[in-house]
């Protein structure tokens, strides 16, 4: 599923440590749609390298790619909206975040990026 719209907030980033010892970090973002009764919508990314590799800004134009999951606790539903691809309005996906790259990896070698260009300050 997709949606398109502005991002009006950027909510703070939660972390914390799993039961078995692995740290995790999700951040949640509120877009807003342009449609005549326009919506909003917080979704999440979770892990902190789909975080900095979407690089989502306030008031960016975005369409993001989502998947809804719904679960039970203690007779109560949740509801979590996830984000899997986000892409700039009017440009090319900065960076997208696939299927395949959503994968955990367990490595804890550093990453290999090339050195930035006078034209390449930007993080995505």
């Amino acid at each position: 599923m997709e949606i398109s719209g502005k991002i009006i907030a950027v909510l703070p980033a939660l972390g914390g440590t799993s039961r078995t010892g692995n740290e995790w970090k999700k951040q949640e973002y509120v877009l807003e749609t342009h449609e005549q009764y326009p919506k909003k919508v917080c979704f999440q990314l979770f892990g902190i390298d789909k975080i900095e590799q979407a690089g989502i800004q306030m008031g960016e134009e975005l369409t993001v790619s989502i998947d809804i999951d719904s679960h039970e606790y203690n007779g109560k539903w949740f509801t979590n909206i996830n984000a899997w691809k986000v892409e700039r309005i009017g440009g090319a996906p900065a960076n997208p975040i696939t299927p395949q790259s959503a994968a955990v990896s367990f490595t804890s070698e550093a990453p290999n990026f090339p050195p930035p260009g006078p034209a390449d300050d930007l993080p995505f």
